[in-house]
């Protein structure tokens, strides 16, 4: 969605989203000539914002969204913003309020960064750092998963990965890896730190890992803690969304920002 071209986005909520955040960037919107869905709040943000709307058939927003896609009956093209610069976010941020960012190493699947997103706005994260290899593009199905937080909170994509946590920790930052493999003074798995264990009320950097393969070791090695998450049975891990979820939340409840 991000590549300084025009591009759609699609779904109720991340249409709204758009509308109300950055209505600027809205060129058109495409909605469904029958629905029962209401779109009320569509078309008097359209109209508030002076964006021409077009009533389509299905067929039209098949082909904006993807056949497979639920876009609920509403499309909007919109133009691109760039990411945020990694230099002006460090320099504008606040170390002193224990700041959380959550960093994405290689995460693949549209849907898990979406859902990152989604969960680092709803808890407070300052950004979402991303980097421009082998790592999933914020797509229009990001943008719909994100239920369009993706237009809210800063995203800043970076060539190295490895340069930015270093960059973060020179700011005051501490890197934290989830890592199943996680092990204690003794060497083993199961005497690592649990996430829960850790004091977290400082600046964190969260990282998480790729959906099959986990972190890098060379990212791994500049972790300040590797935490993991604790499992029963013969389940060996959780979807990197759900682990970033509840090590978010964690970071939330000792910082004292739940609401």
């Amino acid at each position: 969605m991000r590549n300084n071209e025009n591009s759609y986005i699609y779904g109720k909520h991340p249409v709204e989203e758009m509308l109300k955040s950055e209505p600027k960037r809205v060129q058109k919107i495409f909605i469904k000539k029958t629905t029962t869905t209401d779109f009320g709040l569509i078309k008097e943000l359209s109209s508030a914002n002076k964006v021409p709307v077009s009533f389509v058939d299905q067929k039209r927003i098949s082909d904006i969204a993807g056949q497979e896609a639920v876009s609920q009956g509403v499309a909007a093209l919109v133009s691109e913003a760039g990411f945020m610069n990694f230099e002006e976010f460090l320099s504008g941020i606040n170390v002193k309020k224990n700041p959380a960012v959550i960093v994405l190493d290689e995460v693949e699947d549209p849907h898990n960064v979406g859902a990152i997103i989604r969960t680092a706005a709803a808890a407070g994260a300052s950004a979402v750092i991303i980097g421009k290899h082998r790592q999933a593009p914020i797509t229009a199905a990001v943008f719909k998963v994100s239920a369009g937080a993706a237009a809210r909170l800063p995203i800043i994509r970076v060539s190295n990965i490895n340069n930015a946590l270093d960059k973060l920790k020179e700011a005051g930052f501490w890197i934290v890896a989830l890592d199943q493999n996680a092990a204690g003074p003794e060497g083993s798995r199961k005497d690592g730190k649990i996430f829960w264990q850790e004091d977290l009320v400082m600046p964190v950097c969260f990282v998480v890992g790729n959906e099959g393969q986990g972190i890098r070791q060379k990212t791994l090695e500049r972790a300040d803690f590797k935490l993991r998450i604790p499992m029963h049975g013969a389940v060996e891990s959780l979807n990197v969304s759900v682990s970033a979820a509840l090590a978010i939340y964690e970071w939330v409840r000792q910082n004292g920002k739940l609401k």
